[in-house]
């Protein structure tokens, strides 16, 4: 199990781990892109900044190869990933496959 996908809390929203190193070029250019889907997919997701350096052991146990890495899990499962720089296209067809519109009611 994934201790950091608890991080949705009692919302049950999936979480998105942004894995990135502070001095990773690409980590650089990809935050502000993450704070963008931070903001707009906030009914759909809880996003979660890990500094790879700082704890390690995250991404072992996400098995992050690359990064940056996006990371979506839910329920201590991994539902998918991208890692190295990703575009806005690439996160919002991420999010899309694994999580549903919110309702609008």
């Amino acid at each position: 199990m994934i201790a950091a996908s608890s991080a949705g809390g009692a919302t049950g929203l999936p979480t998105l781990l942004f894995v990135r190193k502070r001095q990773c070029g690409a980590s650089r250019k990809m935050e502000s892109l993450v704070a963008w889907v931070k903001v707009t997919q906030k009914r759909r997701i809880r996003v979660i900044d890990v500094d790879a350096d700082r704890h390690p052991e995250v991404a072992s146990t996400l098995h992050v190869t690359s990064v940056p890495a996006l990371v979506l899990v839910r329920g201590g499962r991994v539902l998918g990933r991208l890692e190295g720089r990703s575009t806005g296209r690439q996160i919002d067809e991420l999010i899309n496959e694994h999580v549903p519109q919110p309702d609008d009611s």
